[in-house]
């Protein structure tokens, strides 16, 4: 029984941990040889209407920033609409807004949520699509044209962008972990996409047929999943689009960044108990797997088979009395004590000067799934609320 589990969990993790980004590079480059993609034809001139959607909630330190960098981007300004729906901010972000001519700024007192203010703000959008961002991020110079290019198939029903994370030379261990995340990420949702379709956008970047916008329940907590994957799920595809990108700063510290991590993996939950028609294949493909491989396993049982991992190769290893052999599930053990070795020097460096990334991303890694664990408890004790505490960000 020790020696099934152990099979089963590594193979479960290794699968979803790396297993499936080497299957999706192996297909990619198979259809590019047997049914390579013909690259849609944009018309000479293809430049919709468009708007440009923020929500903001008390984000007075970013608007000017924000506000200058979407001005900036590389797209005549007489067919950009500039959205910003600040509800319940009480910190002066609304009456900063309305000081700048051309937004369009939508504020009631009350605070109920993201997807709240996301609701009430597309009965103002009037353009055939539109792009939603996060107050706190700067957009490439290229984003609005890069992401109309996609829209000129009929096919495509979203575009996801690609999120970076601004990294410096003295990096916490937050701001390497995020960083190396995000990078893993892109390669995967390229991927996804190009094999038949990216799974799912992110909240700082992504954009959709307007018509194509349905009400999102009020107590959703990943409005970007929740929205593009049901795009998705009526026959459109999500394209991904790496050249529009969104940088922000990495969270602030670990702390900070469990703060996101735990919402996210609540949410995750959440997506799937709302979206479970998704992983019926014979309905929907390719787009099933790509859910159930990319999402579904990382946001369930991923974390928990992480942590089973270790007491179930001491067991195995132990009933074997097999410590100081070179049989495989002995190998494997050594190699989970280092990657824990590394994850708590990177733990105990954390505050201190010495920045080291092979320390920072096995302790990033461990933090994530430990977070994941704590968000999926909170959600089946309806613990986590649509309106979140912001996580600190690195300046």
């Amino acid at each position: 029984m020790m020696e099934f589990l152990f099979w089963l969990l590594l193979i479960i993790l290794f699968y979803s941990y790396a297993g499936y980004g080497m299957i999706l590079w192996v297909l990619v480059r198979f259809k590019r040889i047997l049914k390579p993609r013909k690259p849609y034809e944009t018309p000479a001139v293809f430049e919709p209407e468009v708007t440009l959607f923020v929500t903001a909630f008390n984000e007075k330190d970013y608007i000017a920033r924000k506000v200058d960098n979407s001005f900036s981007l590389d797209y005549p300004k007489e067919k950009v609409q500039y959205i910003w729906v600040t509800d319940g901010s009480d910190d002066g972000t609304p009456e900063l807004l309305k000081q700048y001519p051309g937004l369009e700024v939508y504020h009631q007192p009350e605070r109920r949520g993201k997807i709240d203010a996301m609701n009430r703000g597309m009965q103002f959008v009037r353009a055939p699509f539109v792009i939603f961002s996060d107050a706190n991020t700067r957009l490439s110079k290229n984003t609005i044209r890069v992401m109309m290019k996609s829209f000129a198939d009929p096919a495509i029903g979203c575009v996801a962008g690609e999120k970076r994370i601004v990294e410096k030379e003295a990096e916490s261990a937050s701001a390497a972990g995020e960083g190396l995340y995000w990078r893993i990420e892109s390669r995967i949702k390229k991927m996804d996409a190009e094999l038949n379709s990216a799974v799912g956008g992110v909240g700082e970047l992504f954009a959709i047929r307007t018509e194509l916008f349905q009400p999102v329940e009020k107590d959703t907590i990943l409005d970007d999943f929740i929205i593009s994957l049901r795009i998705a799920s009526r026959g459109y595809r999500i394209d991904y689009t790496p050249d529009a990108w969104a940088e922000e700063t990495a969270s602030l510290n670990v702390k900070e960044e469990l703060k996101r991590k735990v919402r996210i993996a609540a949410g995750g939950v959440q997506t799937m108990l709302r979206l479970g028609y998704l992983l019926n294949p014979f309905r929907y493909g390719l787009l099933s797997w790509q859910y159930f491989s990319h999402k579904v396993l990382r946001w369930s049982v991923a974390p928990v088979f992480l942590f089973l991992f270790l007491p179930v190769n001491i067991a195995l290893v132990a009933s074997r009395g097999a410590w100081t052999t070179l049989q495989f599930p002995t190998l494997v053990l050594w190699f989970q004590l280092f990657c824990y070795a590394l994850a708590m020097a990177g733990w105990f460096l954390e505050h201190r000067r010495l920045r080291l990334k092979i320390f920072f991303a096995p302790y990033y890694f461990v933090a994530i799934n430990y977070a994941s664990i704590k968000g999926i408890i909170r959600y089946f004790k309806g613990q986590q609320k649509v309106t979140w505490e912001k996580s600190r960000r690195a300046s």
